[in-house]
This record gives structure tokens, C-alpha cells and sequence, in this order.
């Protein structure tokens, strides 16, 4: 089994993974948390899907940010979760990892996986290939939440809707890998985004089961598989369009 790292970032920790056997090409996931915190460390399911396919793996702690272009003081004072990433995150995994788009993928659960999603559609061309579990897209629902941290980074509900991950799709200019599935407990956006997709004509692959009686937790370590298979998939097939 591989080995996990702990790294400072530019002024922030990551979890590094290291895979026994690296893929040959180099490909990288970034994988962003829930609202939770809950790293990848200990997590086996993930662990051995990464170690399967020789994925390198990096996970930011983005704290309670929702991974968005707001201000968030639990995370950073004088910059945004998604600056970090673009501008610290990335060119990073170019000086030392020496891996650059499109052979970066991003994974997310949750808060993360509204993240990811929210990641590429704003910027296909450094993320084409993303996959989220049980994205929380319409988190704007958790706005009452005082854990949430939503209330010191939007100034009302709407302001958060109009920030969610359906609302950042292009018609004209989107990733070309998607994939998604949801827990019943956040079902409801995950069908509104494949709708929207689907009407817009923009491929992608979907997992939506609202009989599924499974706890979210046993959901989520269900689809691990299924989603790392995907980026491997993408993956491979964005380096043969180079």
C-alpha cells in the first residue's frame, strides 16, 4: 500500500498520497474534503482504488471555504479557497510533481464534490475531468446552519444560489468528463444539475438512485470505485487527445 505525506503548501497543509507503483503518465487528483474536514488518511477505500490505478493524490485542507471564490477567515484572512488551488495548488503540482492539465483530475464529496463541479465548469480547460459523490450543489439550503460558515462569506440564500455549481455551466464552453452520483439525502440538486446538462446536450455520466436505503457514509464508500475507475478512464483518454 502506498504512503501518505504531510506537506505545507504554500502556507497551508496537504495530505500527500504516494501509490507503491505510480501510473506511467504521471496523472494527479486533487481531492477536496466535505464540510466535515474528514481527510483520506486510514480511509482503505480510497486508498486501494488510488494504489490500483498509481494515482498521486493531494489533499488540500480548505477548511469550511466551500472550496469557493469568498472569503472564508476559518481558512484564509487575505485569499479564497478557490485562488489557493488555482494559483498555489496547481503550480505546485507543476514544479514537483511535474504534472500539469489535462492530466490532472479533481474528486470531491460533498461540500467538495459541489467543489469539483464547481471547479470545472468555471475552468474546463485546467480541470476536464471530474467526479463527485454526493455533491451538496444546492448548499445554499444550509445557509441557517451556523457551523456552516455560509453567513460570514454570502450575504443571503440567493447570493449563494447564484454562486452554486448549475449556475457556473457554459452552454458554449464545458468539461469533458463529468461524472456524479448522489445519497438520497442530496438527490434533489444532483437530478436539477442532470437535467440541466442533459438539456444543454453536454455529455456526462450519472449515478441517481433515490431508493438507495443505505447511511450516506456507506453510500459514499460504495461509489469510490465507480469514481476512481472513471478518472483513470478520462484520464486516459485525455492524454490520447494530446
Amino acid at each position: 500500500m502506498g504512503k501518505w505525506k504531510r506537506q505545507d503548501v504554500d502556507g497551508h497543509p496537504c495530505d500527500l498520497f504516494f501509490p507503491d507503483q505510480p501510473n506511467p503518465f504521471g496523472y494527479a487528483v486533487i481531492y477536496l474534503h466535505d464540510l466535515s474536514l474528514q481527510g483520506l488518511r486510514g480511509r482503505s477505500s480510497f486508498e486501494h482504488a488510488f494504489e490500483k490505478h498509481g494515482l498521486r493524490v493531494i489533499v488540500p485542507e480548505g477548511k469550511r471555504s466551500w472550496w469557493s471564490d469568498k472569503i472564508c477567515v476559518e481558512f484564509d484572512n487575505n485569499r479564497t479557497a478557490q485562488n489557493y488551488i488555482l494559483e498555489s495548488l496547481v503550480p505546485w503540482l507543476a514544479a514537483h510533481w511535474e504534472v500539469v492539465p489535462p492530466k490532472i483530475a479533481i474528486l470531491g464529496i460533498g461540500m467538495g464534490g459541489q467543489g469539483g463541479l464547481r471547479f470545472s465548469f468555471k475552468y474546463p480547460d485546467i480541470f476536464p475531468v471530474v467526479a463527485a459523490i454526493t455533491p451538496a450543489i444546492d448548499h445554499q439550503r444550509c445557509w441557517v446552519e451556523e457551523e456552516s460558515y455560509l453567513d460570514q462569506m454570502y450575504f443571503n440564500e440567493e447570493a449563494i444560489r447564484q454562486d452554486t455549481a448549475t449556475l457556473h455551466i457554459h452552454p458554449l464552453y464545458w468539461p469533458r468528463n463529468i461524472w456524479f452520483c448522489s445519497h438520497p439525502s442530496w438527490i434533489e440538486s444532483a437530478q436539477r444539475l442532470n437535467m440541466k446538462l442533459s438539456a444543454l446536450g453536454i455529455p456526462h455520466q450519472v449515478e441517481l438512485d433515490p431508493t438507495v436505503q443505505q447511511t450516506s457514509n456507506e453510500y459514499e464508500e460504495q461509489m469510490v470505485d465507480p469514481a476512481v475507475r472513471f478518472l483513470i478512464e478520462k484520464l486516459e483518454q485525455e492524454r490520447r487527445r494530446i
